[in-house]
């Protein structure tokens, strides 16, 4: 349709990069670029930290499981979520900021997402790679104590940056007919539609694995959300000072 929307669709994930380094000046228009995403209320609740040192890199593979390529990107992304600046905002104008609301917690984490994907596009439009790394919250407390993330700051996830040095194919998602509803929620379709779509998602695994895996989407789903999902996350974020009321 165009080349924007091309790009958009192509996005793979890049779990293995070349050598070749990221000049710092592209690190910075990348961020400004992720900047420019739309904050709701003008929050600008989302902080990047860069994380150069090899020895923290390291930790941070443990922290998200075991993600090698966490450590040998050439460049690592951790994506906060912050109201700490709003509160410093706050003090500056003589006023103390009324945090804890589960409201203020959705807007920062949206923030987060909406930089991130502005960052991601933008990296990718000039031939980047890059991973969505949500294991660091695997280990969210000792992610937030090797950052040094003060109270009103959570670590969201991580971001591997680099040229690839692979070429998986596309992944195919759900079909616009479950995504999109028209006035209502209307799901009367989606069992046969997701039945068929599990049958392209289940080839891509074949083909991508050589035959190892052949699971569908639904498989995948039902799976995963039977378990539990970090229930570590409540307390921390509390402690952190989010989601108190």
């Amino acid at each position: 349709m165009n080349a924007v929307i091309d790009l958009l669709n192509s996005h793979r994930s890049i779990r293995k990069f070349t050598d070749q380094p990221i000049p710092q000046d592209t690190i910075n228009t990348l961020v400004q670029a992720g900047q420019s995403a739309a904050t709701s209320s003008f929050i600008q609740a989302c902080t990047v930290v860069q994380v150069n040192d090899q020895a923290k890199r390291d930790q941070l593979v443990e922290c998200s499981g075991g993600q090698a390529y966490v450590g040998e990107a050439p460049v690592f992304l951790v994506l906060c979520a912050d109201m700490q600046r709003n509160k410093l905002a706050c003090e500056m104008n003589d006023a103390a900021i009324n945090s804890g609301f589960t409201e203020q917690f959705i807007t920062a984490t949206v923030d987060v997402g909406l930089f991130a994907q502005n960052l991601t596009i933008a990296a990718e439009s000039i031939g980047l790679g890059i991973v969505y790394i949500g294991g660091i919250r695997n280990q969210i407390a000792r992610v937030s104590e090797l950052l040094d993330l003060p109270e009103l700051v959570y670590p969201v996830f991580g971001l591997c940056l680099g040229y690839p040095d692979q070429n998986p194919e596309v992944k195919p998602r759900l079909p616009v007919d479950v995504v999109l509803k028209q006035d209502s929620y209307n799901d009367s379709n989606d069992q046969a539609t997701i039945a068929e779509y599990d049958k392209s998602v289940s080839e891509y695994y074949r083909t991508r694995t050589g035959g190892n895996k052949e699971m569908t989407w639904s498989e995948q789903m039902s799976g995963m959300l039977v378990k539990e999902a970090r229930p570590h996350m409540l307390k921390f974020l509390q402690e952190k000072g989010f989601l108190l009321k």
